[in-house]
């Protein structure tokens, strides 16, 4: 029998295979040249390699949709492991706010830096992206936070709208998966507004993301419920609204812009796909040069923090299980294969953990000023 780790380290290993393999078969590039049949190779002509790729391709798709629909969250509620995996899951990523003791523990003598993602971790997940606003109560909490440690947002969305739902001048900010990243707005003497980091690797497909975002926008507009979201330097193709009996023939749309062009990659993450530039480039990656930009590139006294609640967040999740310093809280109400250490289940938990290390912070900062 399957335990309930092993299925789903299969089906998260599948739907990651499925992805490596689309992106292969749309950027691979077939040679017009046939092998000679006298040396012992068989051949194929041009058209009938074609038509074998797209139908690989289309089984690919396929494969990847079943995935998603089965780790969905409406799917996972009623999967009948998850009672079985909870206790196991639990007592391998514990509650950060029960164990909030010994986090702090692990932290004295270290600088603290918060590493925070926006959606399903400030705010709820929504079935507008568009509307997906934080509370008056977490943005309060957060800016508190900021006051206390250095405080970055990393987002996939684009820098801009992710400001706009945040609206805090003090937090450092990483749209679009970390590709692009400002920092907060420093004044000067003389009341002039400077940015002090201000990083974007992938400025030359800006371009192409824009060509991208039109065709997909004009391809899917068929399909109800579909949205596309240019984030500047990502596109997402969210799925939450769509039926899902349709969620096939949507991925499908999407694959046929894509193959198109070669240098953009394909990634999936909670009901959405999203095409992202070739370049080595990630939240975990933005994490890394944020704490480089603030000094703690090579410190053995930093203690990164990040919370985060779906798959791209597990590339930071890693970089900070492969530095030995910090630790990732995922937010999921369900188990799931996490490189975090601890979790949480809900924004209003992210809430609360966020207060009580303000208020860990602030009676500390008050202990030491009566010594």
């Amino acid at each position: 029998m399957v335990s309930f780790f092993e299925e789903k380290t299969m089906t998260t290993a599948a739907a990651q295979n499925v992805i490596t393999d689309l992106n292969m078969a749309i950027t691979v590039t077939v040679s017009a040249q046939k092998p000679r049949a006298p040396n012992g190779y068989i051949s194929i002509s041009r058209k009938k390699l074609l038509q074998n790729l797209e139908i690989s391709a289309g089984a690919r798709v396929n494969a990847w949709v079943d995935s998603m629909r089965a780790s969905s969250p409406t799917h996972i509620k009623s999967t009948p492991s998850l009672s079985d995996g909870q206790g196991s899951w639990n007592l391998h990523h514990p509650s950060a706010l029960e164990m909030f003791e010994q986090i702090i523990d692990a932290s004295k003598g270290k600088q603290i830096v918060m590493f925070l993602d926006y959606d399903g971790t400030l705010s709820p997940i929504v079935e507008d992206p568009d509307r997906a606003f934080m509370s008056k109560k977490m943005r309060k909490t957060v800016r508190k936070l900021a006051k206390c440690f250095p405080t970055a947002i990393v987002t996939g969305r684009c820098r801009d709208k992710v400001y706009k739902f945040v609206k805090l001048d003090e937090l450092y900010y990483a749209g679009s998966h970390g590709m692009d990243i400002k920092g907060p707005e420093k004044r000067s003497k003389s009341n002039k507004v400077s940015e002090s980091v201000l990083f974007q690797p992938a400025s030359e497909f800006l371009p192409m993301i824009d060509q991208v975002y039109k065709q997909l926008v004009d391809t899917t507009k068929s399909t109800t419920g579909a949205k596309v979201e240019n984030n500047k330097f990502c596109v997402s193709v969210h799925f939450r609204c769509v039926d899902e009996k349709k969620w096939g023939e949507l991925a499908q749309k999407v694959r046929s812009v894509l193959k198109e062009y070669p240098k953009l990659r394909l990634t999936q993450g909670r009901k959405v796909l999203e095409i992202r530039p070739t370049i080595k480039w990630d939240k975990g990656k933005a994490l890394e040069f944020l704490l480089e930009s603030l000094g703690f590139a090579n410190c053995t006294n930093v203690f990164p923090v990040y919370i985060g609640d779906d798959r791209t967040d597990e590339d930071a999740f890693k970089i900070l299980r492969d530095r030995g310093q910090g630790f990732g809280i995922l937010v999921s109400k369900s188990p799931k294969e996490t490189s975090a250490s601890y979790s949480l289940q809900e924004p209003g938990e992210v809430m609360d953990f966020l207060r009580r290390l303000v208020e860990w912070k602030q009676l500390s900062l008050r202990a030491q000023s009566r010594i």
